[in-house]
């Protein structure tokens, strides 16, 4: 099937559509959500897929959420096509366009807040610091190198942005827009989904460096939603060339992020719509990335 999921014809009313995915009602209670291979890099939508980067965030979603799902209640419903099938029969014609990814998921009022945690010195928080010594206006610790890890991980809350960059934001912001309870409880939530999601990877190989998690609401119910601990949300390292003071390659986008910089740094691009056209072979690794850690993770091969 075609990554570029908005030329499906899914009979199913759409609900909404984002960079990467779309949500399809089902019945009053459930939402299908569906993973594109569509790629987003520096807030631009590349023009060409990378294939099977739909599957793994769907397949690593599930898998994470079969090992940290007792720790909190969440939006799955279902991941199995069959299931699916059974739960919403009107999808049994259109199975080739969104088997393999997509999860049926309930219906929540999400959160208007990114859940970001920090395990290491990485990205933006290590732009931040380098220039001023902080994390969303928070005061660190002199002395931090890039990529060192923290003593504890951080909760480092952001506004949910529908276009552009979230903006990091400090806690005290979180208690404000939500209350201090409901402030408490995702930044607990938050940290211990975190600190397991670092253990797990770390026994597999994987440095889990940093994630982004969301929450929405169902009643008075907190419930995890979106995609969990994929490399989309999250800064996967392999942990045998992780070495502090440095950047580490990811297994994510990376590739596409290396020839947009070279790009731009040439004057080729502006970091503005429309894309630069991406070479064939730094598609092909870019999927090697999700792929690898896809296998690395869960210690198996992606179903094709």
């Amino acid at each position: 099937m075609s990554g570029l999921v908005q030329q499906s014809r899914l009979p199913l009313p759409l609900h909404s559509r984002g960079k990467v995915r779309e949500l399809y009602g089902a019945g009053d209670d459930h939402l299908l959500m569906v993973a594109s291979d569509r790629l987003s890099a520096f807030d631009v939508v590349m023009d060409q897929p990378i294939p099977r980067k739909g599957a793994v965030l769907t397949a690593l979603t599930a898998w994470w959420l079969d090992r940290i799902g007792h720790r909190v209640d969440h939006h799955l419903v279902a991941s199995d096509p069959d299931r699916i099938v059974d739960l919403v029969p009107e999808l049994a014609d259109s199975r080739d366009q969104w088997a393999g990814r997509s999860l049926l998921v309930r219906r929540t009022e999400p959160l208007p807040i990114e859940c970001v945690v920090r395990g290491y010195m990485a990205g933006s928080a290590w732009e931040e610091y380098r220039q001023h010594g902080t994390l969303a206006g928070e005061p660190l610790p002199p002395g931090l190198r890039q990529s060192d890890r923290l003593d504890q991980p951080l909760f480092s809350p952001a506004t949910k942005a529908t276009t552009g960059h979230d903006q990091s934001i400090t806690f005290s912001r979180v208690v404000e827009q939500l209350g201090a309870g409901m402030a408490d409880r995702l930044r607990a939530l938050s940290l211990e989904l975190y600190r397991r999601g670092h253990e797990l990877a770390l026994e597999r190989g994987i440095i889990l460096a940093d994630t982004k998690l969301e929450f929405g609401l169902e009643g008075d119910r907190i419930l995890l939603i979106d995609e969990v601990m994929t490399p989309d949300s999250s800064r996967f390292w392999p942990r045998e060339t992780y070495e502090p003071g440095r950047a580490q390659p990811s297994l994510d986008k990376q590739p596409v992020r290396d020839f947009l910089e070279q790009m731009v740094r040439a004057g080729q691009w502006d970091r503005r719509p429309p894309p630069p056209r991406v070479p064939e072979a730094v598609i092909t690794a870019t999927t090697g990335r999700y792929l690898e850690v896809y296998s690395r993770l869960t210690g198996g091969e992606l179903e094709e």
